[in-house]
């Protein structure tokens, strides 16, 4: 099972106690930010592209972020191509809603988006539809083996300042 191959991968941090599962589903951005209860930019959504060769290439990003086209190619000299559902779970042995960095069932170059460094924790999934882990940028560097910073995402920046805001801060 997916969510057990993460415990294990967080198990050489000792940090397998610290993976929450809820009750309600953590599968969408919208629904993990909801559950959790912080901003949906705090959720790190893990992206899976066609690389060269057979493996995948994995961009965690912030929740609000979106995949730049140009950028990505500067980047890795590549059209982003994302992968089919079924192409994911070959790939990174987690299914939709669930895929993460961590446990993964293939050795793919791990990225994480500057959309990212804005906050101190974020919660990435942990290998199933309903579990997430909070983690600081530097663990998440640390815990998902990541080769480096890439800037290839949109839209976040106009945000950035207001979504630095408590979540209940617009409610009355």
């Amino acid at each position: 099972m997916s969510l057990e191959r993460v415990r294990d991968h967080f198990n050489q941090w000792n940090r397998e106690q610290d993976i929450m599962e809820f009750e309600t589903s953590s599968a969408t951005v919208e629904e993990a930010a909801n559950t959790i209860g912080v901003i949906p930019a705090r959720i790190a959504k893990t992206l899976s592209f066609r690389g060269e060769g057979e493996n995948a290439i994995l961009i965690v990003a912030a929740g609000d972020a979106k995949i730049d086209n140009k950028k990505f190619r500067q980047s890795f000299g590549m059209k982003a191509r994302m992968l089919s559902p079924e192409e994911v779970l070959e790939q990174t042995g987690h299914m939709i809603g669930g895929v993460c960095p961590f446990g993964l069932e293939k050795d793919l170059a791990v990225f994480l988006d500057v959309s990212l460094k804005r906050f101190d924790t974020v919660f990435p999934a942990c290998g199933s539809t309903n579990s997430a882990i909070e983690l600081t940028i530097d663990e998440l560097f640390q815990f998902s083996f990541a080769k480096e910073w890439v800037d290839v995402c949109k839209g976040w920046e106009a945000l950035e300042n207001r979504e630095k805001e408590p979540l209940d801060s617009h409610v009355k």
